[in-house]
C-alpha cells in the first residue's frame, strides 16, 4: 500500500513539498509508519532525529491515533511533532 504522509513543524523542512510518499505492506499499521518514516529519515534526512519521531503523533485528517491502529483506507497520514507555547 502507499501512504501519503503530510509533514508539519521541523518534518517538513525535511522534504520537499512536505509530503512523504512510503510503500508499506498491506496490512501495516502505524508501527509499521513509524519504523519505516525512521528508515527513510535516517537515510534521506541529515538533520533528522529518532527522538523527535518518536514524540510526534500520527493522525488521520480528523483524529490522533495510536500505533496499533491500522493505516487509513486512504492511506492518508499527518505527521504531527510535538508543540510548546501557550
Amino acid at each position: 500500500m502507499k501512504i501519503q504522509l503530510t509533514l508539519f513543524g521541523c518534518f517538513s523542512e525535511f522534504e520537499p513539498g512536505a509530503v512523504l510518499e512510503l510503500d508499506l505492506a498491506d496490512a501495516a499499521n502505524l508501527t509499521d509508519v513509524r519504523a519505516a518514516i525512521d528508515d527513510y529519515g535516517r537515510r534521506h534526512w541529515p538533520r533528522y532525529r529518532p527522538g523527535l519521531l518518536g514524540a510526534s503523533v500520527l493522525a488521520s485528517e480528523s483524529e490522533l491515533l495510536c500505533d496499533e491502529a491500522a493505516v487509513p483506507a486512504d492511506g492518508r497520514l499527518v505527521l504531527l511533532p510535538p508543540v510548546c507555547g501557550g
